[in-house]
């Protein structure tokens, strides 16, 4: 199914909405500065047209249309739902290959990870398959998070602290017509990657996930 279109987004009331949702925890609140809580508001000041380009410009890369639409109203993120604490403001952004080479060898070349399969007598591995796209287009609660094309962390770029075991990443190789890229929510503990078509529907997507989250154990 084609997705709305992300940049036409209105960030600001769905970022209201989520900030007193998340500040209505008390996990979340007691992860938080006091003067944060009382604000009512886990965003930022926006980030100036120049914030965004020159971050572009050190990248050599234009953002998502969504994901620069978040930017120009808030600069970064305190908590975007049970995962992840902090969304970086645009100086903070990085290629994830930058800051965590041994985390993307560990997924491409899980051969060198200290572990070793026995095979018995005879019997050989069976050679690694690319996914098709038929197999790798799949999106919500369909998808495995463990089927995922690992070559694309070498060139994903890293959008968040790593929280609990987690990172959020956009996919610079998989860009939609309307220039946006695809989103994961990665994490060691699915083992693999949880994707979205764009940054706006990872943004949704998690914060639904906090709401469920919340609902199974009240």
């Amino acid at each position: 199914m084609a997705e709305k279109n992300p940049s036409a987004f209105a960030w600001r009331p769905f970022l209201e909405q989520v900030s007193r949702d998340l500040l209505a925890d008390e996990g979340v609140r007691g992860m938080l500065p006091s003067e944060v809580v009382s604000s009512g508001w886990l965003g930022y000041e926006g980030a100036k047209e120049a914030e965004i380009v020159a971050v572009e410009t050190r990248l050599g890369a234009k953002l998502p249309p969504s994901y620069r639409t978040f930017l120009s109203e808030s600069n970064g993120w305190r908590n975007c739902g049970p995962f992840i604490y902090d969304l970086w403001s645009c100086s903070d952004v990085h290629w994830f290959q930058e800051r965590n080479q041994q985390w993307i060898d560990a997924y491409i070349y899980p051969e060198n990870n200290g572990i070793t399969i026995v095979y018995p007598p005879g019997q050989v591995p069976p050679a690694p398959r690319p996914l098709t796209d038929e197999e790798y287009l799949v999106y919500g609660d369909q998808q495995d998070s463990c089927r995922f094309r690992t070559e694309y962390l070498q060139t994903a770029l890293e959008i968040s602290d790593v929280g609990d075991s987690a990172v959020l990443l956009l996919n610079s190789k998989k860009i939609s017509e309307g220039g946006e890229w695809e989103a994961w929510l990665f994490a060691n503990w699915m083992p693999g990657a949880h994707r979205y078509r764009s940054f706006r529907e990872l943004m949704e997507g998690e914060y639904k996930s906090f709401l469920r989250l919340r609902a199974e154990t009240q």
